[in-house]
């Protein structure tokens, strides 16, 4: 089934739409892309560092996996800020484009009609991306409607409401936000980035033949890998060079935070990006297993342990500060960069109620009399890169022996 025009979908009148960028040329719209998300404040002969998380997909509710990885950027984000001009490059708007998100679109709009997605909670889209996951793929020309319409700012109901609890959300953690609900497309068209990928020998274009195109690294001893399907679908890995291609250069170093289950991909990304000159490291978070299992969000499960609950139930007994370092403690110190450790929400209040008593000492202590500088107690935990290591960081915080942190890096970092 093909998709008719947007404006003709039953949810055109609730559609999310953000003024689009002008027209401009493949180098003129990486400019701009720089320009806009350069830091504030960018002093002459600080190092440049551009942090670029994975996103997730606006579908469902943030589940412990999800949590973990955002308060991992933040405090990447905060404490490195301290020390160099740092960009958080994270845009929905580039990765609408993938069949994850245009796909989910699509199938509500051809299953569930004209269906009130104001009125229903994370949950409750949730249960729709999984029915979404378990039914027959439409064709990729049903989906150029809703990729065309996005690159010129619309977002559907569902995703657009999606959006605004999750901000909700952020607001509470504190977590700074990177533009969840601005229309940020990315500096290069799909044909600009394939182009460019051409111009540094890496693309293996077999579109003018009917086939697929293909990120080619084989002369690096790593396996083509497709970009572009036959049927001109773009996947992730795609998407993402659409962003980084054209800001990369700008940088000193590139940090690529990411789900360990994308570690192949994350590598061929990392090789694409070093060719344009910046240092380039890899930063991978586990999932967090859940009662001993680690399940894709697409299956559902996410009950009782979601972002909204797990907040919801925290401010209830805590204080907004406290629940803030305590969930940073936990996700970051506590359940450290693997996957071995299984969310628990005993636990997780554990570490609330632990930083309740750290805000309450830190803020009994006053200030020092000649407290040791900030940026040389972060600078302490990077090694051979500028970015701050959170969980280095975080751990510090944590051992016996360790002193109460100060309040100057809680807040400039935690809070």
């Amino acid at each position: 089934m093909t998709a008719p025009p947007l404006e003709d979908t039953p949810f055109a009148r609730g559609a999310v739409r953000q003024e689009p960028a002008g027209p401009a040329t493949a180098a003129a719209a990486g400019t701009r892309a720089q320009e806009q998300h350069r830091p504030p404040g960018a002093r002459p002969g600080r190092p440049r560092v551009l942090i670029a998380p994975v996103t997730v997909t606006p579908s469902k509710p943030l589940t412990p996996s999800h949590l973990k990885g955002l308060l991992w950027t933040d405090v990447m984000y905060r404490a490195t800020s301290a020390l160099a001009d740092v960009t958080y490059q994270c845009s929905h708007t580039t990765f609408h484009a993938t069949e994850q998100t245009a796909g989910f679109w699509e199938f509500l709009d051809r299953s569930y009609g004209d269906l009130d997605y104001e009125q229903l909670d994370e949950e409750a889209v949730g249960r729709l991306y999984v029915a979404f996951r378990g039914a027959e793929r439409a064709p990729a020309a049903a989906l150029r409607p809703y990729t065309d319409a996005a690159e010129r700012g619309w977002v559907h109901p569902a995703s657009a409401r999606v959006l605004r609890l999750w901000s909700r959300h952020y607001a509470a953690l504190g977590l700074h936000d990177p533009g969840l609900q601005t229309h940020q497309p990315p500096g290069l068209s799909l044909d600009a980035a394939l182009e460019r990928l051409g111009e540094l020998g890496l693309c293996l274009d077999q579109r003018a033949a009917g086939g697929p195109v293909y990120l080619d690294l084989t002369r690096h001893g790593l396996p083509l890998r497709p970009l572009v399907s036959a049927s001109g679908r773009p996947n992730y890995l795609a998407c993402a060079l659409r962003e980084l291609l054209p800001m990369a250069a700008d940088f000193d170093e590139v940090v690529l935070l990411y789900d360990s289950d994308l570690d192949s991909d994350y590598q061929l990304l990392q090789r694409v990006i070093g060719a344009l000159g910046p240092a380039v490291r890899r930063v991978s978070v586990g999932r967090v297993p859940v009662d001993g299992r680690i399940l894709s969000a697409r299956h559902g499960g996410w009950q009782d342990h979601h972002a909204g609950v797990l907040l919801d139930t925290a401010l209830a007994q805590h204080d907004a500060a406290a629940v803030r370092l305590g969930m940073r403690l936990y996700f970051i110190g506590a359940l450290g960069p693997g996957r071995r450790e299984s969310f628990r929400a005993r636990l997780l209040h554990q570490w609330i109620g632990r930083s309740g008593r750290l805000l309450d000492a830190a803020a009994a202590a006053g200030p020092a009399a000649d407290p040791p500088d900030l940026t040389d107690r972060l600078t302490r935990h990077r090694k051979d890169h500028l970015f701050v290591d959170p969980y280095r960081l975080t751990a510090g915080l944590l051992g016996r022996r360790s002193a109460a942190p100060g309040a100057d890096l809680l807040n400039a970092v935690y809070l």
